[in-house]
Order: C-alpha cells, then sequence, then structure tokens
C-alpha cells in the first residue's frame, strides 16, 4: 500500500528524515514509534503529501507523492495530534461540513453510520466545545473516517486522555484496522502492543527497526518493547 525509498527530508542541514526506506501492507495497523523530534512527524507529513521531500521517492497505492499528490489526498485522511474539530459547531454539524465539503455520497446514511460506529448518538447535538478530550479525538477521528478513505494516519490518537477514553479508542481502532490500512504514530507502548500488526523506530531520522513485536525483541535481545524502543533511540 506504502512503499517508501530512500526519502529524505532537510531543513538547511538538518536531516529530519534521513534516508528511509519501508513498506506499509495494505490493511495493516503500521505504528511509527520515536522520541520528540526523531522524524515521525515529518514522516507522516510527506506520505499524507503535506510537505514535500527533499529527496528520494514514496508511492501510495501506486501514486506518487510528489507527482500525484491530489490524487492521492482522494483516498487518505488523517486525524491530527492537534484536534482539527470547530468547537462552536456541535459534533453533527462538524461531520456535515466535512461531509459537504468532500462531496460525500449518501450523506445523510455515512453521517449516521460514523455517529453509531463511534458511540456518538447521544453527543450529536452537543457543541464540541462542551465535550470531554476523549469524546474531541472520538469526533476527530470520525471527521477523518467520513471520507470513506483507504489509508488513516493517526498522529497522536491518544496524548493526554484518561486510561478510560484511550481504551474506548483502541478499540475503535481495533475495528477501523480491518477495513483499511493505518498509519499510527504514539508514546504509548501499551497501545503499539494492544494496536500494531508491525513497528517501525526512528531515531534521529533514521529507521533503526522494523518488524513484528517479536522480531524487535529478536533483534535487540531485549525482553520488553520498552527497553529494546529505549536502546534503539539511544544509538548513534
Amino acid at each position: 500500500m506504502i512503499e517508501i525509498n530512500n526519502m529524505v527530508k532537510r531543513y538547511g542541514k538538518f536531516a529530519a528524515v534521513d534516508g528511509v526506506s519501508f513498506e506499509i501492507k495494505d490493511k495493516e495497523c503500521f505504528a511509527l514509534l520515536g522520541l520528540n523530534g526523531a522524524g515521525k512527524t515529518t514522516l507522516i507529513n510527506m506520505l499524507s503529501t503535506g510537505i514535500l521531500p527533499t529527496s528520494g521517492t514514496a508511492t501510495v497505492d501506486g501514486f506518487d507523492v510528489v507527482e500525484q499528490r491530489s490524487d492521492i489526498r482522494r483516498f487518505i485522511n488523517i486525524s491530527p495530534q492537534e484536534s482539527a474539530v470547530a468547537k462552536n459547531l456541535t459534533v453533527r454539524e462538524n461531520l456535515d461540513l466535512i461531509a459537504s465539503l468532500y462531496d460525500v455520497p449518501d450523506k445523510h446514511e455515512k453521517i449516521m453510520a460514523v455517529i453509531e460506529k463511534f458511540g456518538l448518538k447521544e453527543k450529536e447535538k452537543t457543541l464540541c466545545k462542551k465535550l470531554s478530550g476523549g469524546q474531541l479525538r472520538r469526533v476527530s477521528i470520525a471527521l477523518a473516517m467520513i471520507t470513506s478513505p483507504k489509508i488513516l494516519f493517526l498522529d497522536e490518537p491518544t496524548l493526554g486522555l484518561d486510561v478510560k477514553s484511550r481504551k474506548i479508542l483502541w478499540e475503535i481502532i481495533a475495528e477501523l484496522k480491518c477495513e483499511l490500512t493505518v498509519v499510527l504514530t504514539t508514546h504509548y507502548l501499551e497501545e503499539v502492543e494492544f494496536l500494531a500488526d508491525r513497528i517501525g523506530i526512528i531515531s534521529r531520522g533514521r529507521m533503526r527497526a522494523i518488524g513484528t513485536r517479536d522480531d524487535i525483541l529478536r533483534e535487540t535481545g531485549a525482553s520488553a518493547l520498552e527497553d529494546a524502543f529505549i536502546m534503539l533511540s539511544e544509538e548513534e
């Protein structure tokens, strides 16, 4: 579904992403791990066509991220770390706005289906500024799903949420990954172990390891994912 070949993003002399190559399979949940500043968000922004790479290539479902950006944007969506929810609109009004902007067919039926899927029925007429943090994150992901994307990018989807709200979102994301490809960035290793089919660990712009949890433990000799992550993140 996604193929990355020697991708680089430089800001002056600084390489935020430095020669990264890997693949993400169709309908898998791929978790991208790294410390702050490791290059996670920069890589996600390039794959979702928000910024251009300095060099290297990447394709998303066969479309080039530089030459065919408009084609890619038709079948991807992103739920950013900072919620894009309009706080002065209700849940339903937010969904209706995005569905109208994207010219979603059968808009009413699609909105109802998304409201049910994300457990927002009781809040559909509530102004989003009155929602809890967990409810806002659910609305943010629901807005990304209203366009029926093939690939969903989730940037720190449960950052700052309490344990109960985080678990609710995990269960929703676990259901979503049966329908589409999910690319997830997170700092929560328990989230990765619950959701991810495969994991990539990036440090200082370079991919240090990629594979299943068990692959990475075997490669590093670590007994826990946390230990492997710390070990790989501290490498030069």
